[in-house]
């Protein structure tokens, strides 16, 4: 904790807040894209992409999970792709999953959650979609086909927003599915075919 309160101290220092780039931001936020993806510490959305600050609008949670639209209750899943579209007015949406997820682990292996009852609650969300992937794919700790199945059914999820499907239908939206090979850095794109690929660089 020390060294991200000494780094948080001297960010100052280390950016050229003075510079117009860092002024305009001030002004408002105009991203390129909603990226959808973990709350995991290793998938650093602007680290894989290159992303500078006010180009990206993050959604992130445990297993990059979009609750299906018209879920009883608040949901901050909902308000930000809400957001993202209607005042931001974002053309892509890119859901990324990423290798040995923890969620996706935790459902693979049908771990006992009752200790954890937020989390069992929440991956409860994913679990029915997924049920075909859990019990077909084999026991890889990396957890491709579980992640990659997942980041499909988030995509099929998003479809069920109206605001989603309205841009859609008018050609004003894309939607992308990735999928983070966390232990070598390789993007493997969803491609028409329904198939991930690494993308030739």
């Amino acid at each position: 904790m020390k060294a991200l309160l000494d780094r948080a101290r001297t960010f100052r220092t280390r950016i050229d807040f003075d510079s117009g780039e860092y002024r305009k931001l001030a002004e408002g936020q105009y991203p390129e894209v909603l990226f959808i993806t973990c709350s995991d510490s290793r998938v650093i959305p602007a680290l894989i992409t290159g992303a500078r600050p006010g180009e990206i609008f993050e959604l992130r949670n445990a297993g990059n999970i979009v609750p299906p639209y018209g879920r009883p209750g608040a949901s901050g899943e909902a308000a930000t792709i809400e957001y993202a579209l209607e005042v931001l007015g974002v053309q892509d949406i890119v859901v990324c999953g990423h290798s040995h997820c923890g969620a996706m682990g935790a459902l693979k292996s049908g771990d006992d959650l009752s200790g954890l009852p937020g989390v069992d609650a929440w991956l409860r969300i994913a679990r029915p979609e997924l049920t075909s992937v859990l019990e077909t794919a084999p026991d890889d700790p990396s957890l491709p086909e579980v992640s990659q199945g997942n980041v499909v059914n988030q995509l099929a999820a998003l479809r069920s927003y109206p605001v989603v499907r309205q841009r859609l239908d008018s050609g004003r939206l894309r939607l992308h599915g990735w999928y983070y090979e966390v232990d070598t850095g390789f993007v493997y794109e969803r491609g028409d075919d329904g198939s991930f690929r690494v993308h030739a660089a």
